[in-house]
């Protein structure tokens, strides 16, 4: 926890970012709860229409994940941040203003998710590829560990107060609170004093499909990187065909309340943060490639673990609670750590592309696996998907075992390049 705290205070350029990313989370994990209710209160949307708002997310990371990456190349990282925060602001403050008007249609929100989402994928390609810009890369993992503590918690907390601002304000009027938001990051990493733009490539001349292809081959060429895309990319096919069963299967299956069902939810939540807390040390013990080897094994036995639940409610309780404990500790884990293996040994001016590929290819398989994970419930039950699943996942944590990562313990220490205007 020492390390954490001590990057956030030595920092005051990545504390602004910190602080930023922070208070825009929250008001994003408000609009979590409050965008859906809006849909399905004020606006009577079908489960068609909840599909398609669904959907909508994740397509700028599917048809503009990619060129992403180039763009944010060309520009300065913290326009980028102020851009989209701005523009993410914008684009919710339409949603209470329409609304109390009595002009708020579907067509509006899946708009404003479409936009909110391209602002979300822009400025995270900039924060991740800003970061090491702004503090030393042996102090990367804990700067990765504070941003995903400070995750851990907001996601945790964020989800609750969206539900108590509804109840208070109406659904619309709580997605003002996430405006707001917005405005508040912008201001932070407006006061950022780093520009961080990379002056490496020629902005003028450079095709975007060599870019593109630059960052596929940055991700993949290195055989350390290559293990982490892979099994990320795995997990996040196997791990969102759980996602979309798990709330059935503890109520369907296994008899739970829906109070039960919020709380044990909510320990993968608690663990997520205890993970965040004590990833630094974790790290420093097993180095950071079995580290991420191991997060991706806990990861990959909380499904396992959780297709084992049965008996009385109290046992049931028991091995649901150890799963979730294993599903919040598992992602923390390999998540700060694959990070900072990707910033370390990335070359500065190809970072943005690198974490746009990533982020298309993992982002792009969560559909894909929401939907094996919905057929494979309907088909083979709940229960089967969780081991199903879960063996999917462990391929990803067996191809990182035999890979490089195994004995990547130390990462170099080299400053980043002066490739960067500060």
């Amino acid at each position: 926890m020492k390390a954490q705290w001590r990057v956030l205070a030595d920092h005051r350029d990545f504390r602004c970012l910190f602080g930023g990313d922070s208070i825009s989370l929250l008001g994003s994990s408000v609009t979590t709860v409050a965008l859906p209710l809006t849909a399905v209160l004020v606006l009577g949307a079908s489960s068609v229409q909840m599909g398609v708002l669904g959907a909508v997310s994740f397509l700028p990371h599917l048809v503009l994940g990619l060129p992403a990456g180039v763009w944010v190349d060309r520009l300065s990282y913290r326009r980028v941040l102020v851009g989209a925060d701005l523009l993410a602001a914008v684009a919710l403050t339409a949603v209470p203003i329409l609304a109390a008007m009595g002009l708020l249609q579907m067509w509006h929100l899946y708009l404003v998710v479409l936009t909110t989402g391209t602002c979300g994928l822009f400025a995270a390609i900039a924060a991740q590829s800003f970061a090491p810009i702004l503090v030393p890369r042996r102090e990367l993992l804990a700067a990765n560990s504070a941003l995903a503590l400070s995750n851990s918690v907001v996601a945790t907390s964020g989800s609750a107060l969206g539900g108590i601002l509804v109840q208070l304000l109406t659904a619309p009027v709580a997605i003002a609170v996430d405006a707001a938001s917005f405005l508040l990051s912008a201001i932070s990493k407006a006061r950022i004093t780093v520009t961080g733009r990379s002056t490496a490539a020629d902005p003028v001349r450079a095709s975007i499909f060599k870019g593109i292809r630059d960052g596929f081959r940055a991700a993949l060429e290195h055989p350390a990187l290559r293990a982490t895309t892979v099994a990320a990319t795995v997990g996040a096919l196997a791990g969102q065909m759980q996602v979309v069963i798990v709330v059935l299967f503890l109520v369907r299956d296994l008899g739970l309340s829906a109070g039960l069902v919020g709380l044990v939810i909510a320990i993968a939540g608690v663990a997520g943060i205890v993970g965040a807390t004590i990833g630094v040390q974790i790290t420093g013990r097993l180095g950071n490639g079995p580290a991420f080897i191991v997060g991706t094994l806990l990861s990959s036995l909380a499904g396992l673990v959780m297709a084992a639940a049965g008996g009385p409610t109290a046992l049931v309780l028991t091995v649901v609670i150890i799963a979730q404990l294993l599903r919040g500790w598992g992602p923390t884990l390999y998540g700060i750590n694959q990070q900072t293996i990707r910033q370390v040994l990335i070359a500065p001016e190809l970072l943005a592309r690198t974490q746009a590929t990533w982020r298309f290819l993992v982002h792009g398989m969560q559909p894909i696996g929401a939907l094996l994970g919905g057929t494979l419930g309907a088909l083979v039950g709940f229960r089967v998907t969780l081991v199903i699943s879960s063996l999917v996942m462990l391929t990803g944590t067996i191809l990182a075992l035999l890979s490089p990562l195994r004995t990547l313990r130390q990462l170099p220490v080299t400053e980043t390049s002066p490739h960067f205007r500060r």
